[in-house]
């Protein structure tokens, strides 16, 4: 974002040396000779950089509009801010009701500050909230919640999630994401749009409802048919439908699967 903005306002992209990337913190490099730092208020403070009242003043009124902020330094003084906004997906709010209609909770993990996290959460209807989380962080609070007994599937698409994408129960990538979040998913949804994540659990349940059906029909026409052949009423034409027969209508019955609607 910050790099088509630069273009976009035909500003000059020069080659950096020594780079260096301090993950869900900030970056450092040498530009033109020039010692720079990019990255998140905490990062700088790390690097001994004095960040000043004015700079504070200007990300705490950038955290009420739910912006991120990055702060750029050259040595120890703080140059600017650079703004980030997320962009709400329209159907973003309809994801976590249908949700919470299936009884499912929707937690947001997440790297941002509190009040940009809380600023969106509160717009699309999500009560839990983990905010300024680093990679390894969610990892943790993931594995906090498989402990406490909550089967988790994490939705990712940046290099950040493939982690905590890996460590989950289910762990389920959009397809425009980033190749290491798609690499360590288990599931890749084709398409962008946030509708597909409750349409899945649909299926998913459905599927698990069928496969108890048939189970439940194979086993039982098969113990019928053991007890009226221990009887001496079963004929080979009945043991042949409990085997074959049934096999077939497990089948048939699988194949409503195909006519799954999406609420």
């Amino acid at each position: 974002a910050i790099v088509a903005k630069a273009k976009e306002q035909s500003l000059l992209l020069t080659e950096s040396e020594d780079f260096k990337m301090a993950a869900g913190k900030g970056i450092s490099a040498k530009i033109s000779g020039r010692s720079l730092l990019c990255g998140n208020e905490k990062y700088l403070m790390e690097q001994g950089v004095s960040i000043g009242e004015q700079v504070h003043s200007t990300m705490e009124k950038l955290r009420t509009e739910g912006k991120a902020s990055i702060l750029v330094a050259e040595k120890d003084t703080c140059l600017g801010v650079i703004a980030l906004s997320d962009v709400l997906r329209p159907e973003a709010k309809d994801m976590v009701s249908r949700l919470t209609a299936m009884r499912t909770s929707t937690v947001l993990l997440t790297g941002d500050n509190r009040k940009t996290a809380d600023y969106f959460a509160k717009q699309i209807g999500i009560s839990e909230v983990r905010a300024e989380l680093l990679p390894e962080e969610k990892v943790q609070n993931v594995e906090a919640l498989r402990e406490a007994g909550r089967k988790v599937c994490m939705i990712g698409d940046g290099i950040n999630d493939a982690p905590v994408l890996a460590g989950a129960d289910v762990g389920a990538a959009m397809g425009s994401g980033a190749d290491a979040a798609i690499e360590a998913a288990d599931v890749v949804f084709l398409h962008a749009d946030l509708s597909s994540i409750p349409a899945a659990v649909q299926i998913a349940r459905r599927a698990r409802a069928i496969a108890r059906q048939n189970i439940a029909f194979a086993l039982g026409v098969k113990l019928l048919v053991m007890v009226l052949g221990l009887a001496g009423i079963a004929s080979m034409w009945l043991a042949v439908f409990a085997d074959s027969g049934v096999t077939m209508l497990c089948v048939l019955n699988s194949i409503r699967m195909l006519y799954t609607k999406d609420h």
